[in-house]
């Protein structure tokens, strides 16, 4: 099954990649949480536990489970591969004396030639007290302490949904908010240019662009329609761009993008932090966007370029129209205020959906999840006391790679 096809959050899920969090967790200190965009540090043996959980419903639904560290293993064992990303990677984290470049890329070969454990300790970082000692005597080294990061972590990396986007048949590769999510996305690069399963797959955005986009942002409605979120992560400018790139490439089957304004806040920080659909004709929903959402329409005009419409009816009409159906909203803790509070906080909305109507959430949702079964549907609940610290959910914590049409 080589090259991707998602044209739907809700066709039966085949194919899926995951990050399985690693040593880049224990790299989280106190004083790096908000430059890391973390609020908490989590248990990483607690956090690893409750990823295997998830990835055993996964298999148990009869998907098939690839991980982000083994894709890019492949790639890393391609003769010059290994030099060629590692000094981009150097490049990326900022390291630019030729007396540094030379410590980490000896202490890398030395400790970690085996391409896989290369992979996590490039998504783990680096902190001074690993280095030689005996190789550095620059000042900087000398008055730092030797707990000091020489490359930062990537914890946000078990959230596989944000740095790269399937959209049919292609991918936005995409450019992050912060700099320290940014560096994420050369692991899409290179699979999705080097890898002998994507090297093929079209990219309808790229890593290098000027303006931020997030997988998280971007939902398929079906094969025509895409939902992208105006979020605190994601420009509007971008939206302009990859809609534009989308109506020109004849890869593309996307004839209408809807756009959703969502209020700028860490609570909603994403689309689908807020909003998933969730069954042929029903969506979770957060009840703090009902009021402020705009949606705009957005397709090609025949003139040139873009033919944008202010959508101003409710988001149930506007989502009946492009789905084919009436459509339900189901609110995040069931309409109760506090409870969609606290649900939301830790991604009561941000459910995955296996097939239509069977989705997996966090178990600790447990007002939402109530609201969910007695509406219906096939509630599938992973252990997530720790994975919830890093504020995303069932469905940041998977990228779609094939699901049927």
């Amino acid at each position: 099954m080589a090259g991707v096809n998602v044209k739907s959050e809700i066709k039966p899920l085949k194919k899926v990649l995951l990050h399985r969090p690693g040593d880049e967790l224990l790299n989280l200190t106190p004083n790096t949480l908000e430059e890391l965009l973390f609020d908490d540090i989590p248990f990483l043996q607690v956090a690893q536990a409750e990823h295997d959980a998830f990835a055993d419903i996964l298999r148990s639904e009869g998907v098939e489970v690839v991980y982000l560290e083994d894709l890019m293993a492949d790639v890393m064992a391609q003769p010059g591969r290994r030099e060629q990303f590692l000094a981009q990677w150097l490049s990326e984290a900022n390291i630019h004396t030729d007396l540094y470049r030379r410590i980490i890329s000896d202490y890398l070969a030395e400790n970690y030639a085996d391409p896989k454990a290369f992979v996590m300790k490039t998504m783990a970082g680096i902190n001074l007290q690993e280095l030689p000692n005996d190789k550095t005597d620059t000042l900087v080294d000398l008055v730092s302490d030797a707990s000091k990061l020489v490359v930062p972590p990537m914890p946000n990396l078990y959230f596989t949904r944000d740095p790269f986007a399937m959209i049919g048949n292609g991918v936005s590769l995409n450019r992050m908010y912060s700099v320290t999510r940014n560096r994420e996305t050369i692991y899409g690069e290179y699979i999705f240019k080097y890898h002998p399963d994507y090297d093929k797959v079209p990219e309808f955005y790229s890593r290098y662009n000027s303006f931020h986009i997030e997988g998280g942002d971007i939902l398929n409605i079906n094969e025509k329609t895409l939902a992208i979120g105006i979020s605190q992560r994601t420009e509007p400018d971008a939206i302009d761009q990859i809609a534009n790139n989308l109506f020109a490439d004849p890869e593309s089957t996307i004839e209408t993008i809807l756009a959703f304004n969502i209020p700028n806040s860490r609570a909603f920080m994403h689309l689908d932090t807020v909003f998933t659909q969730i069954d042929v004709d029903k969506f979770t929903v957060h009840p703090g966007i009902m009021g402020p959402l705009t949606v705009f329409e957005i397709t090609k005009n025949p003139a040139g370029g873009l033919k944008i419409r202010e959508r101003s009816e409710a988001l149930e009409k506007i989502l009946a129209e492009y789905v084919g159906c009436p459509v339900e909203l189901i609110p995040c803790g069931g309409g109760d205020r506090i409870a969609a509070e606290r649900e939301q906080w830790n991604d009561g909305s941000n459910t995955l959906c296996l097939r239509p109507g069977t989705i997996v959430v966090y178990e600790r949702n447990n007002v939402t999840n109530e609201v969910l079964r007695d509406k219906g549907l096939n509630v599938l609940s992973m252990p997530s006391a720790e994975l919830s610290r890093g504020r995303g959910g069932p469905r940041c914590m998977s990228m779609p790679l094939w699901r049927e049409d």
